[in-house]
């Protein structure tokens, strides 16, 4: 199992708040990923999104991306992804769960079982699903619930090992899938959670990634 954050993104050019003093290309997340800003301020946090699926467009699968989906030729791999771009299905691998939601999908903002697939298109004021509400990003913004938590947390202990790439482990409920009693991989150039048990490549996403699936032919 594979455990993806901001800093695999990061390699492919997207921007994360992490790096950016709690910013996200120079907008507070007050003010672009919570419920109360989509109230206060549709306009803005629609068009905020709008730029970010443009971005997504033209980014690509980095070379961390490609070998986790190699490797599916040889293991069985589940990605748990707290990204909200579709890198990882676009580099190849087909077994991915997103715990904070996919930019190239729209959902109601009434009905929240009304999910779609919109690509890399914007969503404006006045788009509705067919019952007549608005539609918002299909994200979870701060402040709501991880519907996928519960599938996530059913999958980690089933798994023989698990691999942390580009996150901090400070973002909860995600960081809490670590607690399993599972031998653990962390690929960071910063300094993520203290993990005892873990062994830690403190490098990037592409260079790790690559270290890590080397010494995989000698066990």
């Amino acid at each position: 199992m594979v455990l993806t954050g901001a800093g695999m993104s990061a390699e492919s050019g997207l921007s994360t708040f992490r790096d950016n003093g709690g910013l996200w290309e120079q907008h507070s997340v007050y003010d672009v990923a919570t419920p109360e800003a989509f109230a206060r301020n549709q306009e803005l946090v629609l068009r905020f999104y709008n730029e970010r699926r443009r971005q997504l467009e033209t980014a690509q699968p980095n070379e961390a991306h490609r070998l986790l989906a190699k490797l599916e030729q040889r293991y069985r791999i589940t990605i748990i992804t707290q990204n909200v771009d579709n890198l990882h299905e676009r580099g190849g691998s087909s077994n991915v769960i997103h715990l904070h939601g996919e930019l190239t999908k729209a959902r109601s903002s009434k009905h929240p079982e009304l999910v779609y697939d919109i690509g890399f298109r914007d969503i404006n004021p006045g788009d509705t699903c067919e019952r007549g509400a608005q539609l918002r990003p299909h994200i979870v913004w701060f402040g709501e619930e991880v519907p996928m938590i519960e599938a996530a947390a059913g999958i980690v202990p089933t798994a023989n090992h698990l691999l942390i790439v580009g996150t901090s482990l400070q973002v909860y409920p995600a960081a809490g899938l670590v607690d399993f009693d599972v031998p653990v991989t962390v690929i960071d150039p910063g300094e993520p959670a203290n993990l005892s048990r873990a062994r830690v490549i403190r490098k990037g996403a592409c260079e790790g990634v690559s270290e890590w699936a080397a010494g995989l032919g000698n066990r």
